[in-house]
């Protein structure tokens, strides 16, 4: 099961959380893979996105925003874009389009930054929006200050986050074809009820790599391993990680509270997008394609139509033909 846990070092200005998506990012590698135009992505993809699923979901539930969190690295490669996107009841969903032959060796600059002009982008759409507002969005590119590509996204977040935020950041992402997974520690922010070490006329840029307690367990943070994320459970990460630190641990969020996939396509939606698209356009295709078959863009989840089917969408109520066994 899918879970987020978070987690204060007790009296230090530093908080922390770790995610693992098993079942969710199962279900996001699944949909791909059974689409027949795209088949399955390769693995350096597949990789990445989950690295990126895991971030997003940190970075939701790190700001608790009430609106969309959209993650989405760009650029010139075989990788055109990729996204992922968290909502604030930590539903999540990711894609990526490839364009190209994809190295087994592949990391991030062969994928979207070949050139070093990549970009990373981060925006936040709020729910119910006023009038006028639009969505926040932040851009970086995927190299460091001195030009130099970076070869892991979790380097281009902790950039991010340093601009944006002027917060110490440290984060470890992993994925694989059964976890996604991701640590994140930060320093607190000076200002607000979570304060635990500000003084009045202190900026939190000030702070940037200056606090001791932080330092010393951002070390510890980044010698988590690649395998020991994907394979050991969160309490033996937290004890290996931290045993000499007070954790102050909040309920974990699990289940239907917790990391889930969700995709705003359905069957119904499809359905009335052909209802539009028209009966005789319809009959056209069955006549051409034997079904009619709809992917979505976002998730790769393929919608079937057989002759039988379309007949239902065109037919008044009450007077429906049977249904189809076709596999949906």
């Amino acid at each position: 099961m899918s879970e987020l846990h978070t987690f204060l070092f007790d009296g230090l200005p530093v908080r922390g959380m770790l995610v693992r998506l098993d079942s969710a990012w199962q279900e996001i590698l699944a949909r791909r893979a059974s689409n027949t135009h795209t088949g399955a992505y390769p693995e350096p993809v597949a990789e990445l996105l989950g690295e990126m699923a895991a971030a997003s979901v940190l970075m939701q539930s790190n700001i608790k925003f009430q609106g969309s969190l959209i993650l989405q690295v760009f650029g010139d490669g075989p990788v055109k874009l990729m996204v992922a996107e968290a909502q604030p009841d930590l539903s999540v969903r990711a894609t990526a389009s490839v364009v190209g032959e994809v190295a087994s060796d592949a990391r991030l600059p062969d994928l979207v930054n070949v050139g070093n002009k990549g970009r990373c982008a981060i925006t936040l759409d709020p729910k119910e929006r006023l009038p006028g507002q639009q969505p926040y969005q932040g851009v970086v590119p995927l190299f460091g200050d001195r030009g130099e590509k970076l070869g892991r996204l979790s380097e281009v977040l902790q950039h991010y986050m340093l601009q944006s935020e002027q917060l110490d950041t440290t984060l470890v992402l992993a994925a694989d074809a059964k976890v996604a997974a991701g640590l994140l520690i930060q320093r607190l922010p000076l200002a607000g009820t979570a304060n635990l070490a500000g003084r009045a006329g202190e900026r939190d840029e000030d702070h940037i790599g200056r606090n001791e307690d932080y330092n010393r367990i951002a070390i510890l943070a980044a010698s988590l391993t690649r395998e020991e994320l994907l394979t050991l459970d969160t309490e033996t990460i937290l004890r290996r990680l931290f045993w000499e630190e007070k954790l102050l641990r909040f309920e974990p969020r699990t289940g239907m509270l917790g990391p889930r996939f969700a995709c705003t396509c359905s069957r119904e939606r499809v359905a009335n997008m052909l209802r539009g698209l028209g009966e005789a356009e319809a009959k056209d295709i069955l006549a051409e394609r034997g079904q009619i078959e709809v992917g979505c863009d976002f998730c790769g989840k393929q919608y079937r139509f057989d002759a039988v089917d379309a007949a239902q969408l065109f037919t008044a109520p009450g007077g429906q033909v049977p249904g189809s066994s076709v596999v949906q």
